[in-house]
């Protein structure tokens, strides 16, 4: 796997949505992205789930629904980290 380097620093490259998810799994987009969803993730909680909490009427699906107020934005911020590595399959040219 080669690495892309910009500003950011050095981004393998990746080319299935398998490649993008081993990436973030192995934390290459935790810098970056863990302040964006906790900013986003306390919003989208607050918004959507902030009177249930503060009247104390929280259930396990809210907390569940807490959580994912955090992974989606983790999830999408990550892969919009990762774009910009993303290496396209060429399509084969026949040969006449």
């Amino acid at each position: 796997m080669t690495e892309v380097v910009s500003s950011r620093g050095a981004v393998p490259e990746w080319s299935s949505p398998f490649d993008a998810f081993r990436l973030i799994g192995r934390g290459v987009t935790i810098a970056t992205c863990v302040p964006v969803a906790l900013v986003v993730g306390t919003i989208l909680t607050f918004v959507n789930e902030g009177s249930v909490v503060a009247g104390g009427d929280a259930s396990a699906a809210t907390w569940l629904r807490v959580g994912i107020n955090y992974l989606v934005p983790f999830i999408v911020s990550s892969i919009g980290y990762l774009a910009p590595s993303r290496r396209r399959h060429q399509p084969r040219r026949s040969r006449r």
